[in-house]
């Protein structure tokens, strides 16, 4: 008599006490093995283990390794069975079992709790006239703005990442020290360690590590309302932040900010790159951290500091510079598009700036009469990313020419200034001048 066939199943299960984890597994029994979970010796009578997704497969040990394989970075070191969880890891999980060559056919998927759902709706942006306001009020009120909750789109990151070489972070330690990939909710999970875990083996990583703010009364500050302070992947899997004295978890006191001591010991001992969208209510106090690190770093910061006098030193002293783009978007926290004017900011080399092509380095004498102008001191001022390639003397510029990479071309930095003309404040720009040997 012919033995009956024995069914393989490969499965998702979560936990209701630790939303940001699940685990993957295999069994030929789905009923037993979710009663086994329920009654595990050391959990509490509240803790309860739901099904996210059962699958019925070909062969459930080939299909799980795989699946260890492919996720290494998103294991728990430790134990080996947990997996990192969030929106987007479990659809990407999903994706991996379907289309697997082990894969027969889907028996259970948990369906979302209903939600309320944002409806994004596509409006043309109005004109700064018919919004009655100048360019100069938007940037001083973006340069003024304390609204640090502001996500940064995975496009952004991924465009501005990619325009750098990947020996860039060959064997390297990333440091997110303002963003934490983990939440249960995709709108708040943020791009930057999704975008350092989607390429961890391709930009061949030693170490990302990911913290994010938590403070206040009660922790209302949690600028991914989630809770979770940190996590540390290698190539062996994750791990949670621990101290590296105590060696707990979390230790007392630690609120995830990028300057308490644990984030300060993180980032001198362990960072090779620091990669984030830093608090903008907290700009200044993250640069100067940052920039006395000593550390390489690529961030987000307002478009306005090329002419605010805190960040100016920075730049005037070449330990920062512009990087590739400029980021105009963001999403709130109820996912809706937001305008805020940024640009990405690094100390990393920038090579074959695609931006070059806005520079027009030309005789004075060729630059347009409407484009040239001399402020009450006798200044040059000078518009349109024109640029006199033969004016031996500072000349002022806005701050597009210096995104567009001026200071590559042989200039420096001589100071922020404030152009009068007719005796009246005009708006903020940038002293430069030729350097005598080009960089």
């Amino acid at each position: 008599m012919a033995k009956s066939k024995v069914n393989q199943y490969i499965y998702i299960v979560q936990s209701s006490k630790e939303v940001t984890k699940c685990k993957i597994g295999k069994t030929n029994n789905l009923e037993r093995r979710l009663k086994e979970y329920n009654n595990m010796t050391g959990k509490s009578k509240e803790t309860v283990y739901q099904y996210l997704l059962t699958c019925e497969v070909k062969d459930m040990v080939t299909l799980e390794n795989d699946i260890k394989y492919n996720f290494i970075t998103l294991r728990e070191e430790k134990s080996k069975e947990i997996f990192f969880f969030n929106t987007h890891w479990f659809n990407e999980y999903v994706k991996f079992i379907k289309s697997h060559t082990m894969f027969v056919k889907e028996t259970y998927l948990k369906t979302e709790d209903k939600k309320q759902i944002v409806k994004i709706v596509k409006k043309t942006t109005p004109s700064l006239e018919e919004r009655g306001v100048t360019r100069k009020e938007l940037l001083q009120k973006a340069q003024k703005i304390n609204n640090d909750e502001f996500y940064t789109r995975f496009e952004d990151v991924e465009k501005e990442l990619n325009m750098y070489p990947i020996s860039t972070w060959k064997n390297k330690t990333v440091f997110c020290n303002c963003d934490d990939a983990v939440d249960n909710n995709e709108k708040n999970t943020s791009a930057f360690p999704l975008y350092f875990l989607h390429n961890f083996i391709k930009l061949e990583l030693k170490k990302l590590i990911c913290t994010h703010y938590i403070g206040g009364i009660n922790g209302q500050y949690d600028l991914f309302n989630q809770g979770t302070k940190g996590y540390i992947f290698t190539k062996e899997g994750y791990s949670e932040i621990k101290d590296y004295d105590t060696l707990k978890v979390y230790p007392e006191g630690y609120n995830g900010s990028f300057d308490h001591p644990l984030s300060l010991k993180i980032l001198k001992e362990e960072t090779d790159i620091v990669c984030t969208n830093p608090p903008f209510s907290r700009a200044i106090d993250y640069w100067e951290t940052i920039v006395k690190s000593g550390k390489k770093f690529l961030v987000i910061s307002a478009q306005t500091n090329y002419i605010t006098m805190a960040f100016m030193p920075y730049f005037k002293e070449k330990k920062a510079w512009g990087g590739y783009n400029r980021v105009d978007w963001f999403l709130n926290p109820k996912k809706e598009i937001v305008s805020n004017p940024c640009f990405w900011y690094t100390n990393i080399k920038i090579k074959n700036r695609p931006r070059y092509k806005h520079l027009k380095i030309v005789p004075l004498k060729e630059i347009p009469e409407k484009y040239i102008k001399y402020d009450d001191s006798g200044y040059l001022q000078v518009d349109n990313c024109f640029i006199p390639g033969d004016y031996k003397k500072p000349f002022a510029v806005s701050s597009h020419p210096l995104f567009n990479g001026l200071l590559e071309k042989g200039y420096k930095i001589i100071d922020c200034y404030v152009p009068k003309i007719k005796n009246k404040d005009k708006f903020r720009r940038v002293l430069v001048q030729k350097e005598t040997t080009q960089l």
